[in-house]
This record gives C-alpha cells, structure tokens and sequence, in this order.
C-alpha cells in the first residue's frame, strides 16, 4: 500500500495485517486500530460516524460510512 512513515510494518499474513484488540474506558469497550493506508483509501475523517454489523455466522466484523 505505500505509506510506511518510518514505522516498522505489522506482522503479515499474506495480505492481512495483524492488529491487537485493546481494552478502553475501563474495560466496557475495546478498541481496534486500523491502518492509516485504509482510513485514506476510503477517505474517513476522524470523529466520522460509521456503522458496524455483526456477522455471527462467518465471525466478521462490516464497518461502513453511516449515512444521515
């Protein structure tokens, strides 16, 4: 994808880029980060409202623009 910023690269499987999942607020909420490279391609903001759907059946996680 192109932008290193001098950061050593994640652990990669294949393709995938492997993140922690990180306790916050006291232990009622995780949080992920997600790299920088995918934040740009899809042109978010910080503070941008998204939305997150469950798929229990193929343990994934959809997070898409949240449109008002």
């Amino acid at each position: 994808m192109g932008y290193n910023l001098g950061m050593r690269p994640k652990k990669t499987a294949g393709k995938k880029q492997v993140r922690k999942l990180t306790k916050i607020g006291g232990g009622a909420s995780y949080s992920l980060a997600l790299p920088v490279e995918i934040i740009r391609k899809f042109k978010w903001k910080e503070r941008q409202k998204l939305t997150v759907t469950v798929d229990l059946k193929n343990k994934k996680l959809v997070i898409r623009d949240w449109k008002g």
